[in-house]
């Protein structure tokens, strides 16, 4: 995905249907609104009508955020970045992710929109029942607080300087993946499968562009 011109302002067009661009955009309040009560309901319920303790729900939530993680990475690195032959793959990976990437002041397509974010919620809540059973009501709401927090980060890193010093990391890591290279930095709310799986940057090494960190940042 590497384009001739990263554009500061504008975003891209996806759809000529008026309707269907309109879905591909929403705003981080509207996620966290909708899936907060999920985040909240599915440990009591599962602790309240399943009989299972405090202790259990809330390491079995904990699971599901470091799940997570790993799931943010996989995706990252091969589905977002897939270097696809077809004509008709490169453009699925464009609407899915590499829009952000020529278009990355567009902070209205950080998080994925509503509809296929519930698809995927879905299936991902069906696959962790399949194989979990009723703990899957313990760890799936980690996974969603997980991806919340992820998609957070990655509005936070777009728009802000990092707060503390030692999320510097974080900022350094996803900018370079943006202007640097788009093979390494796949985490965004964590380095650590970076580390593990050798794609982070060697951050002493790597000088910080500014200028280049500014045509990132939504300001």
């Amino acid at each position: 995905m590497k384009f001739e011109k990263i554009h500061n302002k504008g975003q891209a067009q996806l759809f000529r249907n008026p309707y269907l661009e309109m879905l591909t955009k929403t705003h981080p309040l509207v996620i966290w609104g909708m899936y907060l009560p999920v985040v909240v309901g599915f440990p009591l319920y599962g602790i309240r009508y399943l009989s299972f303790t405090f202790p259990v729900a809330a390491g079995c939530f904990a699971a599901g955020v470091f799940l997570w993680t790993l799931l943010e990475y996989v995706l990252h690195r091969f589905a977002f970045h897939h270097i696809a032959e077809s004509e008709r793959a490169r453009r699925i990976i464009y609407v899915i992710h590499g829009n952000h990437h020529e278009y990355p002041r567009d902070r209205e397509r950080l998080f994925m929109p509503p509809v296929p974010s519930l698809l995927a919620a879905t299936t991902i809540f069906t696959l962790l029942y399949l194989l979990l059973a009723n703990y899957a009501w313990l760890v799936f709401p980690g996974v969603l607080l997980g991806y919340l927090l992820y998609g957070s980060m990655h509005y936070a890193i777009h728009a802000w300087n990092p707060p503390f010093k030692w999320m510097k990391p974080l900022w350094r890591n996803h900018h370079l993946h943006h202007y640097k290279d788009e093979q390494k930095g796949f985490g965004v709310s964590s380095t650590l499968w970076d580390l593990v799986f050798g794609t982070m940057f060697d951050l002493k090494k790597e000088k910080e562009d500014k200028e280049k960190v500014k045509e990132l940042m939504f300001r």
